[in-house]
């Protein structure tokens, strides 16, 4: 097959030292070159195939939110679409990672992304034959969250498996790059496909874009020799939820991570926010709406570039640096007093906060022992984006109580305090270099070599 001949010339790692290449090389030096995840054939056509395929849900996220929004003509039940999104992963993301813990990861993604196929292309198939009642759509949402929740930890843990500990923090920082190219892709490729040939073609769009996911996950399925990172300790994980969530709490650096992207969460749901600093801070239409969007990604995109090109083991104090930082930033950027500041204030907002949340995901990680790394991912993607159902209430409650722009000021500052908090929490925590990355003795590992 002509997809098993891009893995078929890999030619087995039998160690996770330093490459050859690299001997020689100072340490600091070596980090930038030693985590070049895209020098991996594997991974880096895994990396397309999720620019493809985050950029279709981008698609589909805007015909869902129009199709709700001609449905209904209602703000709240818009709102209610990303609960029953959103809500499988606060309350199954534990259990969702122990199936990751127990299961090959790559069956695990070869499920996930035929569910999103079959789930896309039947609600397209339902609009197309105007047969989709909000409620349908609703349930399409619930259905697809509850595949989320297993997807999101099983794609996170299956990155590791691919490029090993050493490139993980770029592999992280890549990742980054990925969601943040696909809401500059999607956005567009929805906005062209509504204004001509409809709503339902979006969905249908989007159902494709799993399908090199699908093609690159079977050809490694089917490709022999393969080996994920080894699991330490136990020749088979028990796969208990409660030993995930256990772990997380009693790491204090990794129960700090994860407290961050609780707290990046309420900066990162700006389709509460910034609509009303557009509307009721600055009087502004969707143009200025568009623009705040398009000043906080262009930000993103290089504070994902800056995760992914540092040291192959993050910082636990440059993490909660940045975490301050961020904070202080966002509540700076809520009182800006004229438009143009708002726009680099956001700019920046975008460029430290995806460099924090990037290191933090990495960190946590790697700070995990192997056989529990999908359980506390999924603790990680309870926090975030499960907790957004929560926080995006408390926002809007804030924004609502405080009135005109004063309200919209302090619901997109509130997520600058939350961070600020979320610094002061886990300051000592991540600062204490003991608490560094886990030491485990990897076992060979088949990937395709550098290219």
């Amino acid at each position: 097959m002509a997809s098993l001949a891009l893995f078929d010339r890999a030619r087995p790692n039998h160690s996770r030292r330093v490459p050859e290449s690299d001997r020689g090389r100072p340490a600091k030096g070596r980090a930038r070159t030693a985590v070049q995840a895209l020098r991996i054939r594997s991974y880096r056509w895994w990396f397309l195939a999720q620019v493809l395929s985050s950029s279709g849900n981008m698609t589909a996220a805007v015909a869902q939110s129009w199709l709700v929004l001609r449905l209904t003509h209602s703000a709240f039940l818009l709102a209610l679409t990303a609960t029953f999104s959103f809500t499988p992963s606060l309350v199954g993301g534990a259990w969702a990672g122990s199936v990751v813990d127990r299961f090959d990861r790559r069956r695990v993604l070869l499920v996930t992304q035929s569910s999103f196929f079959l789930l896309s292309a039947g609600l397209g198939a339902l609009v197309a034959l105007r047969a989709a009642p909000v409620w349908a759509v609703f349930a399409f949402a619930a259905v697809t969250g509850v595949v989320n929740a297993m997807d999101a930890p099983a794609r996170q843990v299956f990155v590791l498996d691919l490029v090993g500990r050493d490139r993980a923090a770029n592999a992280v920082g890549l990742n980054e790059v990925v969601i943040n190219a696909s809401r500059v892709l999607g956005p567009s490729v929805g906005g062209a496909l509504l204004a001509t040939v409809g709503v339902a073609a979006c969905f249908f769009v989007n159902a494709l874009s799993f399908v090199p996911p699908l093609v690159v996950v079977a050809a490694l399925v089917a490709r022999r020799g393969w080996q994920p990172v080894a699991r330490q300790g136990r020749a088979r994980p028990s796969g208990h939820v409660r030993e995930g969530l256990s772990y997380a709490w009693k790491h204090p650096a990794v129960r700090s991570c994860i407290l961050t992207a609780v707290a990046g969460g309420m900066l990162f749901n700006m389709g509460n926010t910034l609509p009303l600093m557009a509307t009721r801070a600055f009087h502004g239409g969707p143009q200025a709406f568009g623009a705040m969007m398009a000043a906080f990604g262009g930000g993103a995109l290089f504070g994902a570039l800056m995760a992914g090109s540092g040291a192959e083991a993050p910082s636990g104090r440059l993490v909660r640096s940045l975490v301050a930082a961020t904070g202080l930033e966002v509540c700076l950027t809520a009182l800006s007093p004229a438009m143009w500041v708002l726009y680099a204030g956001l700019a920046l907002a975008g460029f430290l906060s995806i460099w924090f949340i990037a290191l933090a995901n990495a960190l946590v990680q790697l700070r995990t022992e192997p056989d529990l790394r999908g359980r506390v991912m999924g603790a990680w993607t309870m926090a975030l984006p499960g907790m957004l159902p929560l926080t995006s209430l408390l926002v809007g409650a804030v924004a609502t109580w405080g009135g005109g722009g004063a309200g919209a000021r302090e619901g997109f500052g509130l997520a600058g305090v939350a961070l600020l908090a979320a610094a002061a929490a886990g300051w000592r925590a991540l600062g204490e270099p003991s608490t560094g990355t886990v030491a485990v003795r990897e076992v060979p590992v088949a990937q395709a070599p550098a290219a």
